[in-house]
């Protein structure tokens, strides 16, 4: 068992957790993933590791309540436990030899940008940072992507905060201008991914992706979180769970990533409601 030791509300619909878990704490690095399981009937979900403190040894967890697990996940307060929290897993984020950086996450994936981020500027990389929204309600982890920024930039799609538009427009203007950079890394939806990486390759600048397909055991043995890179003109079957998260943004086929990830949209809906029901009359009979 695993203790909630912090619970912080970003948005109405993303919480940070910090769970007490020092083996996790002393090994993970920025990119890689836990998987978790509230309780002993509870499916496994991953999440990054938004970030660890080794003193006290808790990991920082940030999830969004989307689905049936992150509802019953955020029923739970400080001073609980969860059943289960295993990692870390997959290959941390690559960072050797990389000066100048730009980061760029979209919603709930700012939470997966941001430890990069922090990663890149305690190594002394210039860090320009790109972080959209829809809206100013959504916003997330503004100060510390300012604290970890030499360059900041925040963007909503309806303008109610920061700039109006989305991530591509500032990065488009940055590389029309003459920017260069060493490596872009995009972390968000699918969709978001994929047309930041069509605009950097306008400039033939490196682009990683973070990849979050469907996954189940996160060793590899379960092909659920599986992907099709196109490398060197041949189609070839990746794992984000061992292989990734994260990958070269040209090779990803993000049609297919896309069109998978919207396999059990009506399944998870069910089961979204159906837990909320359950949470519901709980909370009626105590």
């Amino acid at each position: 068992m695993y203790k909630i030791i912090k619970k912080r509300r970003l948005n109405p619909t993303v919480t940070e957790m910090h769970i007490e878990a020092p083996l996790v704490a002393n090994k993970a690095k920025p990119g890689q993933f836990i998987i978790l399981r509230v309780d002993e009937s509870g499916e496994r979900i991953p999440l990054t590791v938004a970030g660890v403190n080794k003193d006290s040894g808790t990991v920082k967890i940030i999830y969004q309540i989307v689905g049936a697990t992150t509802k019953k996940l955020d029923t739970k307060e400080e001073g609980e436990y969860i059943q289960d929290f295993v990692g870390p897993l997959g290959v941390p984020t690559h960072t050797e030899g990389i000066k100048k950086v730009c980061i760029i996450g979209g919603g709930v994936g700012c939470a997966i940008a941001m430890p990069v981020a922090e990663e890149f500027h305690n190594l002394g990389a210039d860090v320009t940072s790109i972080i959209g929204f829809r809206n100013k309600d959504l916003v997330i982890l503004e100060d510390e992507f300012k604290s970890f920024s030499d360059k900041f930039v925040l963007v909503t799609d309806d303008g109610s905060y920061g700039d109006k538009g989305n991530v591509t427009m500032p990065l488009k203007s940055m590389l029309e201008s003459g920017e260069k950079f060493d490596m872009i890394i995009t972390i968000g939806p699918l969709i978001m991914m994929k047309f930041v990486t069509l605009t950097a390759k306008e400039y033939n600048i490196p682009v990683t992706v973070s990849m979050n397909p469907i996954m189940i055991d996160g060793t590899g043995m379960c092909g659920g979180c599986r992907l099709t890179l196109i490398h060197e003109g041949k189609r070839v079957t990746k794992f984000a769970c061992v292989d990734g998260p994260d990958f070269n943004g040209y090779e990803v086929d993000f049609d297919e990533a896309m069109s998978r990830g919207r396999m059990y949209s009506d399944f998870e809906r069910h089961a979204f409601e159906e837990t909320c029901n359950l949470i519901k009359k709980a909370k009626e009979n105590e």
